[in-house]
């Protein structure tokens, strides 16, 4: 079966105006009769395909007494439906992107995680969250423990059913986030989820010097419904790729840190010897 033509950012939406109509109590097909609309039309708006006006998204939530702020939300998601990509950018608290990429990941089959500089987020203790975010530049520390728990529940798709295959660089191992009993339990915890049938953890040795990942970390998403997606975060932005040119290279990048990395045992007997 081909994969359906739907892009983050219309998923997005899509969730949104879902929500939206089943806090009303009403189904899609007696909000439709209400409306005077196909109930087509109202299908189309869920599944993020659009086909709807601006005007009529405004009255459809309208009419199911949505808060302002989230029309204001769904209107902007809207008019970035047709794009190649989606750029976030975070507002105070919670970065958006921490909650956006959740969502994604909870539709994704596999989840593929190249991570140059920290243990990868999916694997982060809260010990290792806090330490790091005490450290950010772009968190408040009013901010921290909501950051904490986003992470932490994300952490909760670890589960079988689908698949994870971790990349990480040594020196993300080695650096001490936390100090040593942080980074210790953080270590050991590494372990414990690295046998895990689902779940493929692989360290990039800092001997093999320069390596295709040089460019920065980022998360590939492969669907069994939709063309894959890659999810770059950076200081203060997010960014959702989906064009073809871009996910080639990503993958390119993927295929070479494959052949550089250590195998799965190596790199766990790589991490007893951090730990001893």
């Amino acid at each position: 079966m081909p994969k359906r033509n739907s892009s983050v950012v219309g998923r997005e939406f899509g969730n949104g105006v879902r929500a939206a109509i089943e806090q009303t109590g009403l189904t899609q097909r007696q909000l439709a009769e209400l409306l005077d609309w196909q109930e087509a039309k109202i299908s189309d708006l869920v599944q993020g395909k659009g086909g709807v006006t601006e005007t009529d998204l405004v009255r459809l939530l309208s009419y199911c007494r949505v808060p302002a702020a989230e029309v204001e939300r769904l209107v902007a998601l809207f008019r970035e439906t047709r794009e190649k990509g989606w750029l976030l950018f975070p507002e105070d608290g919670v970065p958006d992107q921490v909650h956006s990429l959740i969502s994604q990941e909870r539709l994704a089959s596999k989840i593929t995680v190249w991570s140059m500089n920290l243990v990868p987020g999916h694997l982060q203790i809260a010990g290792y969250i806090r330490a790091a975010s005490e450290k950010s530049a772009k968190i408040q520390p009013a901010d921290i423990d909501a950051l904490i728990r986003a992470k932490l529940d994300r952490q909760a798709i670890l589960k079988p059913g689908r698949e994870f295959a971790f990349y990480v660089h040594e020196q993300a191992l080695r650096l001490p986030v936390g100090g040593l009993n942080v980074m210790r339990a953080q270590l050991n915890h590494i372990m414990v989820m690295s046998v895990r049938r689902y779940i493929s953890f692989r360290i990039v040795p800092i001997a093999i010097g320069a390596h295709a990942g040089l460019s920065g970390s980022f998360t590939q998403l492969s669907y069994e419904k939709f063309e894959p997606v890659v999810f770059i975060e950076s200081e203060n932005s997010g960014l959702f790729l989906e064009d073809r040119s871009s996910l080639a290279s990503y993958a390119e990048v993927l295929k070479r840190l494959d052949q550089d990395a250590l195998d799965a045992e190596e790199s766990r007997r790589l991490i007893t010897t951090l730990l001893s």
